[in-house]
């Protein structure tokens, strides 16, 4: 399961933000880290399902009439402040958290209304764009601790006459979640000496900054934007990041009410609609949020998570089947499975990715949308629905 962490300063809203993803029960408090240990949760990624090119939809518990959520994994890591690389605020265990994430949310208080060390202050006097690459730099300098820590091992095989570099930089950054491929690019792109007893520290440094830039992509949620400056906003987006305006709490409080049964809303959508009964206050309350939901094209939350995977992780949505004239499993359930695949897979890859043995076993693949055989080498696109053949069962 593809896992996306939440990342930034304490009382920027990382909580609220993962408790209306997940709808967990989880503290939410005006007071530096609330969080301790790291929040595990499922949350969904949004995308069109196939059902909508059929007569009837799905009925699958995770679509809602052709919306279609698959599952990720959300984490929820304790605020970072700065100097968190050198330990500050245990910031070593909370940088430790990310290191198993695939992207990067970095949630920043766009209201101006807490200063750096997440403390509040008056809304507006205090200037988010600081923390646009707060998280970058923080990650950076950490990672670039630990290869320098482990930079002596590197040296001492760098003796052997078997020597290879991309080996030795892979074993070491494998816990980060670097693959062999993820270092190959990288020292492509860098000029560095053969030799790594002639490495400086600012060559580590530059291996460090690529090395999380491609393994942990990192995208800007401008969260309070319900009560942040106008201008704050679009200072943010003029940083030239990946910027997202949310509101959280809107999120949460939408999430809550359409369980209540008060409203009908699904998550990522751009409007909702009152069904149950409300006092004046809870009405007031609610169209403020839709007046925010106007302004943005929704709360910010779902938009923000499915750019982290669809967007910055580059994934497509893939949907094995058994039957591939019907779409069905074995029984009979319709489009019962969803995998976020990297753009570039193959049926194969959807085969292993469905289990271990039907990938061993793949003989070959057919298109449920044309009912033809595909090639082994066929790139599998957003929303394709495949029949997998395969000895195992």
């Amino acid at each position: 399961m593809i896992s996306i962490a939440l990342a930034g300063k304490p009382n920027a809203g990382k909580s609220t933000f993962y408790k209306a993803a997940t709808m967990a029960d989880v503290d939410v408090a005006n007071y530096p880290f609330t969080t301790i240990d790291a929040n595990r949760g499922v949350s969904h990624v949004r995308t069109e399902c196939p059902c909508l090119e059929r007569d009837e939809r799905c009925g699958d518990e995770n679509c809602h009439e052709g919306k279609r959520y698959v599952p990720i994994e959300l984490l929820d890591v304790a605020g970072l402040v700065p100097g968190a690389h050198e330990g500050r605020g245990l910031g070593n265990q909370f940088l430790d958290e990310l290191t198993n994430a695939d992207a990067i949310v970095n949630v920043v208080d766009a209201s101006g209304g807490t200063n750096e060390e997440g403390e509040p202050v008056e809304i507006g006097s205090y200037d988010p764009v600081e923390e646009v690459d707060f998280i970058e730099e923080e990650m950076d300098q950490w990672l670039a601790s630990i290869v320098e820590r482990n930079w002596e091992s590197v040296e001492r095989k760098s003796r052997s006459p078997d020597f290879d570099i991309d080996d030795a930089l892979a074993d070491m950054l494998t816990g980060f979640g670097a693959t062999e491929a993820d270092v190959a690019a990288s020292l492509r792109e860098l000029d560095y000496p053969e030799d790594p007893i002639q490495w400086t520290d600012d060559h580590r440094e530059a291996l460090a900054r690529d090395v999380r830039a491609r393994t942990k992509p990192i995208i800007l949620v401008a969260n309070k934007a319900d009560v942040a400056p106008p201008e704050n906003i679009e200072r943010l987006k003029e940083t030239g990041k990946p910027v997202i305006p949310a509101t959280a709490e809107g999120e949460l409080a939408l999430r809550q009410a359409e369980k209540a049964g008060a409203i009908d809303y699904d998550p990522g959508d751009d409007d909702f609609e009152i069904v149950g009964d409300l006092s004046d206050d809870q009405q007031a309350g609610l169209e403020k949020i839709r007046e925010v939901m106007r302004e943005w094209g929704g709360t910010g939350v779902q938009e923000s998570l499915n750019y982290a995977v669809y967007d910055l992780l580059d994934r497509i949505t893939a949907y094995p089947v058994q039957n591939e004239t019907k779409w069905t499993d074995a029984k009979g359930n319709v489009l019962p499975d969803a995998f976020l695949l990297r753009r570039g897979s193959t049926p194969k890859d959807l085969a292993y990715a469905v289990h271990s043995d039907i990938g061993d076993g793949y003989l070959h693949a057919v298109n449920g949308k044309t009912n033809r055989e595909i090639s082994d080498d066929y790139e599998l696109e957003e929303g394709d629905v495949v029949k997998i053949v395969s000895t195992a069962k």
